[in-house]
């Protein structure tokens, strides 16, 4: 679960290894195509690439980048190579006098918002500003590039209807909760907005949605804070390359370099992060087809009929098991679990988490001795709970029998909400509606295809520990007793 607002995601980078690595988006009107080149053919010069290069140049003081080409695609805004560019090479360079940080506040406006606004919030204050002053701004070529609130596709701009395609993933329940995180941060900042008409005019709370969605969906966190860079914000994302955006805090500029060569009319590609379609749907927009980073939250918890509830309880909570928190920094019932694709039922499980695994053994115990026991080796060992196999196969196959229940069905209900997407009449829907409805099933795709995979490993993982007489546990057992189907988390 997402605690808070993420703006900048840190990933490794091939080259430049002591800069700090930062990531954003970008303009995102291609939102769920997959991210290929387009052709010379596709894509016609921006009538307004000239003026922002020699604006943004001017603002910098300084050369920009004289290998890529600001052009209108099929994808919308991108940038393309102008020249050819081989692998290594450094394509862009932003100095940080060009870039918008929470330092443009006005200074008595600065004075007076709350300490505990968020950054995001406060570069999103800036942005308002900026807007209301219109070609007076000297921002105003940026700003104008941004996109309308009705070119962005972030969940929390989805209707109820449209959030109910994803109602069985974990972003239904993670959008309500950024929504009502921004309305709270809104209701915060709003008697000091109203104080300065002639700075913001008149603010509502969609108007504060946008600024606060343009934020994340394409921010860097540099060395100057919530930073938004133009002409760099417009590099569209592929999740296989290994280029990003890097801040070097000496020289004080932002700079890419590329990870392969590109040809004259190739479009230039960054990696926003290993990120999964819930990710991506959330905080930028868009969707893959294919995401090779999707996985699924899982969540957990102890049945409250569990007659061992508070001693299992006590005993995690001892040793520091995580609780889940919300955006607002609220707690939530459950312990939440990030499960990714395994590659190989045969395999050693690689992408379930051992801490959930855990979780099951303690969740199986049946009696005090049980609980003790675990608790024991622990305190023998590494002090980590339960991260052993239990020594009776049988009681090892329960226990992973509660994470294939819990797994089935999350599967039957991916599989019920996408048939459902399948039945939609296209003819019956607009362009953006119709957007939606492919970037739900992308997202949801994809959490299928990590469930399922973990599945097959657990299920692979029983037969393995168990004699045919034994192996239908699984789908016999845990069904049926005081573990409840309501109780599984």
């Amino acid at each position: 679960m997402r605690i808070g607002v993420r703006i900048a995601r840190f990933a490794s980078s091939l080259f430049r290894s002591p800069h700090f690595p930062l990531l954003s988006s970008t303009r995102r009107l291609r939102c769920n195509l997959s991210p290929s080149a387009a052709s010379p053919e596709e894509c016609g010069l921006n009538e307004e690439s000239d003026k922002f290069l020699r604006w943004l140049r001017q603002k910098a003081g300084s050369e920009i980048s004289s290998v890529l080409s600001l052009r209108n695609s099929i994808y919308g805004r991108s940038l393309f190579a102008s020249k050819n560019i081989k692998s290594g090479e450094c394509i862009l360079k932003v100095p940080y006098i060009a870039q918008i940080t929470s330092e443009n506040i006005y200074g008595e406006i600065k004075l007076l918002l709350p300490r505990d606004i968020e950054n995001v919030s406060r570069l999103a204050v800036v942005l308002l500003a900026e807007k209301k002053q219109g070609e007076y701004s000297g921002w105003a070529v940026y700003v104008n590039s941004l996109p309308s609130i009705d070119e962005m596709h972030n969940a929390i701009f989805w209707s109820k209807d449209e959030l109910e395609m994803v109602r069985e993933s974990a972003i239904y329940q993670e959008t309500i909760n950024l929504q009502a995180h921004i309305k709270k941060e809104y209701s915060v900042l709003r008697p000091v907005l109203e104080q300065f008409p002639y700075v913001f005019g008149d603010v509502h709370l969609m108007d504060f949605m946008h600024a606060y969605a343009l934020v994340t969906s394409r921010a860097w966190d540099t060395s100057k804070g919530v930073s938004l860079i133009p002409f760099a914000d417009f590099l569209n994302h592929d999740g296989t390359c290994d280029a990003v955006l890097l801040d070097d805090v000496h020289k004080e500029i932002s700079e890419v370099i590329v990870d392969r060569d590109y040809a004259v009319g190739e479009q230039v590609m960054i990696r926003y992060g290993k990120f999964s379609n819930a990710t991506l749907l959330l905080d930028f927009g868009f969707t893959l087809p294919y995401n090779k980073y999707d996985q699924v939250q899982l969540l957990m918890d102890i049945p409250s009929h569990d007659p061992l509830y508070g001693m299992k309880f006590e005993i995690l909570k001892k040793h520091c098991w995580p609780r889940t928190t919300n955006a607002d920094k609220s707690n939530t019932s459950g312990n939440s679990f990030t499960v990714k694709e395994v590659k190989s039922a045969n395999g050693k499980g690689k992408g379930i988490p051992q801490a959930l695994r855990a979780f099951a053994r303690v969740l199986s115990a049946t009696s005090v001795e049980e609980l003790q026991s675990l608790v024991t080796e622990a305190t023998e060992n590494d002090g980590r709970l339960a991260r052993r196999p239990l020594k009776s196969n049988k009681r090892e196959i329960q226990a992973h029998c509660i994470l294939c229940y819990r797994l089935l069905h999350m599967i039957q209900g991916h599989d019920v909400a996408l048939k459902e997407l399948k039945s939609v009449d296209a003819s019956d829907c607009n362009n953006q509606q119709s957007l939606r409805i492919q970037m739900a099933r992308d997202l949801l795709n994809g959490e299928l295809r990590v469930m399922k995979s973990a599945y097959a490993w657990l299920t692979n993982y029983c037969t393995s520990l168990s004699v045919p007489k034994e192996a239908s546990l699984c789908s016999r057992e845990f069904s049926l007793t005081s573990l409840g189907d309501d109780k599984l988390g």
